[in-house]
């Protein structure tokens, strides 16, 4: 029996190695995980509280209208209930937008690289995958344009983009949003929006009522520290939310994810506090690369890539000899950087302190 032979070409996810796994192989006490862009402070106490609640009702299906916290995102947002489709994490609404609008005679753009669940939906679908280089971390919205045509149905932004953490400021996806044709889809993935500082970040809901071929992700699974539950959401026009709900699953977010999700919006303290740790923390690398002159992308998100000048799996040994787990590079398209997740103050102070370690250790073997 053989599956669709575009799978032949995938690689199913490979999660890392379970931490106790790794603190036993290593014979370390402590092992700190930065490589998941995580929350490293939880998630709010009212989402805490609403799931204690909910663990009397583990017998009862979600609502798979999920309208309690349709209702009150809606009013967050300031959107109509049925602008919004829900998914089990933001990865799934990529999934059911893959599988409403792909097939084999019809083609996507996106960055490269960017997020790769968009690219490893696609090949399912059998579509066509059109990758355009970053410039300097950023997106080519130019040469983005230039490769969508008639067949083209979606077209990925990712907002600020994983792994590089740049953004696109508003006037450039205005500008976009203008020249790209209406039978095409937009999606303006904003995973962190939670944490962009930058004073220019497009307000992309207020081109929903201009733009009907906009569409906007966002999810719990960052900021609001939620990724255990898997919930995100989708955000647009209500012709193409009522086009793709047939593609999700019936009862895709859980009654837990239901009710967590209801307590941290309900927290925006929570998420301030988040917002200025991390920027705290990205400040902090930003000093230490360039106080040892090491090229690094300004992150609007909750993660830095970093130049290590080396092969970036040597970092990745060598940080995890040191019990912090990190991203390598090698897996992200930039072969001598690391990507490391904005941890708690003590975290980062370490890391950095190993990193500079690891610089030394560079500058003798050149010696």
């Amino acid at each position: 029996m053989q599956p669709k032979q575009q799978l032949m070409s995938l690689k199913p996810y490979k999660p890392g190695k379970p931490v106790e796994e790794v603190k036993r192989e290593l014979g370390l006490e402590k092992i700190v995980k930065l490589a998941s862009n995580e929350n490293p402070y939880g998630c709010s106490e009212r989402a805490k509280a609403n799931i204690r609640d909910e663990l009397e009702n583990l017998q009862v299906y979600p609502d798979g209208y999920a309208a309690d916290i349709r209702e009150k995102l809606a009013s967050s947002l300031h959107v109509k209930p049925d602008e919004i489709i829900f998914g089990n994490g933001s990865d799934e609404v990529v999934q059911i937008l893959c599988r409403a609008y792909l097939s084999p005679k019809t083609n996507t753009v996106m960055a490269a690289p960017t997020f790769p669940q968009y690219r490893h939906n696609a090949v399912i679908e059998g579509a066509e995958v059109r990758e355009i280089e970053l410039i300097n971390g950023r997106h080519d919205l130019e040469s983005m344009l230039n490769a969508i045509d008639q067949n083209t149905k979606i077209v990925w932004l990712c907002n600020p983009n994983n792994p590089t953490g740049n953004y696109i400021p508003e006037d450039q996806f205005e500008s976009f949003m203008k020249k790209v044709p209406s039978h095409v889809i937009v999606v303006s993935d904003e995973a962190y929006f939670e944490y962009v500082a930058a004073g220019d970040y497009p307000n992309t809901i207020s081109y929903l009522k201009e733009y009907s071929n906009l569409v906007i992700l966002r999810t719990f699974s960052k900021a609001h520290g939620l990724a255990a539950l898997r919930i995100g959401y989708g955000i647009a026009d209500c012709s193409i939310i009522a086009s793709i709900e047939p593609a999700r699953e019936p009862f895709n977010t859980s009654r837990l994810a239901q009710a967590a999700a209801i307590g941290a919006l309900e927290d925006q303290a929570f998420i301030v506090e988040c917002k200025m740790r991390n920027r705290k923390g990205l400040e902090l690398f930003y000093s230490f690369c360039k106080s040892k002159g090491l090229f690094y992308y300004p992150s609007e998100a909750n993660f830095i890539l970093i130049d290590v000048q080396s092969d970036a799996d040597l970092a990745f040994d060598f940080l995890l000899r040191k019990g912090y787990i990190v991203r390598s590079g090698n897996a992200l398209g930039f072969p001598t950087m690391i990507r490391i997740t904005i941890g708690e103050e003590e975290h980062n102070k370490e890391i950095i302190e190993h990193l500079e370690e690891y610089m030394e250790t560079l500058v003798h073997k050149v010696n």
